[in-house]
């Protein structure tokens, strides 16, 4: 059982730094528990320094934004606004746009009194397959009573970069589908009926479920079997053995690449990117949909190298843990 982790707090700060009224500057929301992660990422260090400052789980940097795996919600273009009463924070904010999600760090009762006065943002849970929002959704913090931080526009098109769905507790046999879920929906894109689709570490199954109800053809690897109700699903074909055995080359080709790399694998970031690696060489695979699962340190040099793989995404799902989910699509 991984151990319950202890994330870094920094006091909070009391004195704005200076670039903050000069002009708009970037948040970045730390993924719950993944403060630490996130300035290793950015390469910072301490809970401020020259063109950074630490607000609870945001890092405010004088620096444009650039992309982070470890903020779960980044803050595109964040300005420091004079806000001495609730009703002047309030109509500030409704002078910018109409949709915004407050992030409070301190001062949450009068946090809660300014988002009163502002129009009602829905954060219900949506069901797999409708689209993601479209609409402009802006974030906004206290700074103190005088000063609030807002962002008009922020990476995700959800509060806090969170979204919900309606789970199915029945049909699926583990909860790791919503990765899955998530992946799809932000991504806009999902495997197609008849494609054909590698999973591999698939057991019990939680995502081969999700690509046999896309009606995809699933091809599950695993030294473990699938829940019977999954491997029972007419266009599932399971294989017992390691998703790291199965040899590209032998798999398909350049000219018939499979349609999609699907790993959860329990196992070293390093190790899969070998594997990945092998896929890309061979050139056959169009989409890769991967998690790096972090032991007890995060392995960024191999989250940076995954990252630096032309046309990919690394980002941190609200439905992972210790992990990242590394995407490129074709």
């Amino acid at each position: 059982m991984q151990a319950e982790r202890v994330d870094l707090q920094f006091p909070l700060p009391t004195e704005l730094p200076g670039w903050m009224h000069s002009g708009t500057f970037t948040g970045y929301q730390a993924a719950s528990g993944f403060l630490r992660e996130l300035l290793d990422e950015l390469g910072l260090s301490g809970a401020s320094g020259p063109g950074h400052v630490v607000l609870g789980d945001l890092v405010f940097t004088v620096n444009r934004a650039k992309p982070a795996g470890w903020a779960q919600n980044t803050w595109l273009d964040a300005r420091l606004i004079p806000a001495p009463s609730i009703g002047q924070a309030a109509k500030a904010l409704k002078d910018m746009q109409r949709n915004w999600w407050v992030h409070p760090v301190r001062l949450a009762r009068r946090s809660a009194l300014v988002t009163e006065k502002l129009p009602k943002v829905s954060a219900r849970p949506q069901v797999f397959g409708e689209p993601a929002p479209t609409a402009p959704l802006g974030a906004w913090t206290l700074w103190n009573e005088g000063w609030l931080i807002a962002s008009p526009a922020c990476t995700s098109p959800y509060p806090d970069g969170l979204p919900q769905f309606v789970e199915d507790r029945e049909s699926a046999p583990s909860r790791a589908y919503l990765k899955l879920w998530e992946t799809f929906t932000l991504v806009g894109v999902a495997p197609k009926p008849g494609e054909l689709c590698l999973d591999l570490g698939s057991s019990p199954g939680g995502w081969t479920w999700v690509l046999a109800s896309l009606g995809a053809r699933v091809f599950s690897v695993d030294k473990a079997p699938l829940d019977p109700r999954i491997g029972a699903m007419r266009n599932v074909d399971h294989c017992l053995g390691s998703g790291f055995g199965l040899d590209p080359a032998i798999a398909a080709t350049p000219e018939k690449p499979v349609d999609w790399l699907f790993s959860d694998m329990a196992c070293y970031p390093e190790r899969l990117l070998t594997l990945i690696q092998r896929w890309l060489d061979a050139g056959a695979c169009r989409n890769f949909v991967c998690t790096l699962k972090f032991q007890a340190e995060t392995d960024h040099e191999t989250a940076r190298a995954f990252a630096a793989i032309s046309g990919s995404r690394l980002l941190h799902l609200a439905h992972n843990k210790h992990e990242l989910t590394w995407i490129l699509l074709r």
